[in-house]
């Protein structure tokens, strides 16, 4: 999997200092989809999204399967829901764990220029899902790049 994230809203130093954190208020149904989908123990390219450069920048690794997000039910916050309800949520979030900061950012563009992964949903035009497939020939290809172990 691959999950985005703006650096300065919460960043892979963020997740490192915090050790696990949930994945709340998404709000696209194919992201949701694929967070219900995970589970424990997958592993997770971090992403940061809106920055320079735009890189893989860690990995991190599923803790919990997907639950109600609780975000959806905060009348005041941004990720109101009004159709939620306890009983039958509508959106759901997972927890994620740090594992490792990478010791360079592997860049857009750098991921742009390797041919095996060519076919990567983060390198499709108009790709802006904040969460996404890898597929294991993706996974194994980024993780020799950045000089880590392909298996968490």
């Amino acid at each position: 999997w691959l999950m985005k994230s703006e650096p300065t809203v919460y960043g892979i130093d963020d997740l490192e200092k915090d050790k696990t954190t949930c994945w709340d208020g998404v709000r696209n149904f194919k992201a949701r989809n694929y967070m219900k989908e995970m589970e424990v123990g997958d592993g997770v390219f971090f992403y940061h999204s809106n920055a320079n450069p735009k890189a893989i920048v860690g990995i991190a690794r599923v803790s919990k399967e997907a639950y109600p997000d609780h975000t959806q039910y905060d009348k005041k916050g941004n990720y109101y829901e009004a159709r939620a309800t306890k009983e039958k949520p509508y959106w759901f979030m997972v927890d994620i764990e740090f594992v490792t900061k990478l010791d360079e950012p592997l860049s857009l563009e750098l991921l742009r220029q390797v041919p095996e992964l060519e076919g990567m949903a983060l390198l499709k035009r108009g790709q802006r899902l904040s969460v996404q497939r890898v597929t294991l020939d993706e996974w194994k290809t980024i993780c020799k790049m950045a000089g880590v172990r392909a298996n968490l």
